[in-house]
């Protein structure tokens, strides 16, 4: 049974409308070829969230040997460090939340940088598994470091579950260690497309990807299901500054809307300059750009962008979000709530007696029961059955939750 929640102590209007990129299409610019720039998204409010959602805290009487550790692996540093800013801030709410309830069973908390480069991520994992205390990770935030690790974790019978790395292809490896907590770029990119071309009414689609892992993937599950409103690709590198050459073909192209496959590094300074050079459509960016510094970096120009995800608004939870900002000074960012759910069900293991690695990797397993952001229960593969996809837009400078679209 589900109850509604509504954002707590804001008074917000039920409907926003959407006014993005203020000028009217000019022929001379090469821009789009339509409003779709202008259609009018309401903002939303209230989320439905599990009523009987297991919590850090659990019944307050756990008890467990001292020493028990979970990590985080992943980002601290690096280009797009925030994502994994939010994640380990909401597992150490969670495993703050825990330990001030039981006593009896006060759980650590450590963290490994990986930077959130494949090349760099082996030596924190190694050194992570190598850690005989930790039974459980949170991690790894991105893609392209989960594939180059996930070996790792498997040869140490170490549990993670990753907030936000979405390849699909990370669970074709026959790895029995690695769990999902949101829907992957099999479930976003089709979301995406129709999101572009229902919601957004956009007729024709540039889509453009970085090269990593992540990008990849997403790219070629968003094009596939974008058809004939595809009207052309290109291709960017992690690092690349400046973008003249690909926005030269997407101003020719005139498309509607424009679909970044990729980070928020690269992604708010291409929309910045896509922007400058007359671009008047739609910006639509996924999970790996929907985050607070890609209105940082981009400027006035990210007003015409909206962004899918499958990752819940947690700031209109509001039992989380008040807990966060207090803990924080800042509201709940991309998977702050995914991270907060992962660490939750790792906890709920060591309040239930598995503090081995092979006792809380068969705990994940076998888990089904709702968090408060989701129902978790994977399957064989570590998939999470029936994720959601939510879609986000820029308003007044924030990012703001419009709603499911998948």
């Amino acid at each position: 049974m589900l109850r509604k929640k509504a954002l707590a102590g804001v008074a917000v209007a039920a409907s926003v409308a959407l006014f993005l990129a203020g000028c009217a299409n000019q022929a001379s610019t090469g821009g789009s070829t339509s409003n779709n720039s202008k259609v009018n998204i309401p903002a939303i409010t209230s989320i439905e969230t599990p009523a009987g959602a297991v919590l850090p805290a659990g019944d307050g009487k756990a008890t467990c040997p001292k020493g028990l550790t979970i990590g985080y692996v992943g980002a601290e540093t690096g280009p797009n460090a925030q994502l994994g800013v939010n994640i380990y801030n909401g597992v150490q709410l969670a495993i703050d939340q825990h330990n001030k309830a039981n006593s009896g069973c006060t759980v650590a908390f450590k963290k490994f940088d990986t930077e959130g480069d494949p090349n760099k991520a082996t030596g924190p994992v190694t050194q992570a598994v190598n850690e005989k205390d930790i039974i459980g990770v949170v991690g790894l935030p991105f893609s392209g470091e989960s594939k180059a690790t996930g070996n790792i974790f498997q040869q140490q019978g170490l549990v993670h579950i990753t907030p936000s790395a979405t390849n699909p292809d990370l669970t074709k490896n026959g790895w029995t260690t690695f769990f999902r907590g949101l829907g992957n770029d099999a479930v976003q990119g089709p979301a995406a497309a129709k999101f572009l071309t229902d919601k957004l009414k956009a007729k024709k689609v540039y889509l453009v990807q970085d090269d990593s892992d992540y990008g990849i993937g997403l790219a070629g599950t968003t094009s596939t299901a974008l058809g004939s409103a595809l009207i052309g690709t290109d291709k960017v590198t992690t690092g690349q500054k400046d973008f003249s050459a690909v926005i030269s073909k997407i101003i020719n192209a005139k498309p509607d809307a424009v679909y970044y496959s990729g980070y928020y590094a690269e992604g708010a300074p291409f929309d910045q300059q896509l922007v400058n050079k007359g671009y008047t459509g739609t910006f639509v960016g996924p999970d790996g750009v929907k985050d607070d510094q890609f209105i940082k970096l981009a400027g006035d120009a990210s007003s015409n962008a909206y962004f899918t995800c499958p990752c819940i608004p947690g700031e209109l939870i509001p039992s989380f979000e008040s807990a966060y900002k207090t803990a924080f000074s800042m509201e709940p960012g991309t998977y702050s709530i995914e991270g907060y759910d992962a660490a939750t069900v790792l906890l709920s293991g060591i309040d239930q007696g598995k503090t081995t690695r092979a006792d809380l990797l068969g705990f994940v397993k076998a888990y089904d029961k709702d968090g408060l952001s989701k129902h978790y229960k994977w399957d064989s593969t570590g998939e999470l059955q029936a994720p959601t996809v939510y879609g986000y837009k820029v308003d007044n400078g924030k990012i703001v939750p419009i709603g499911t679209i998948g």
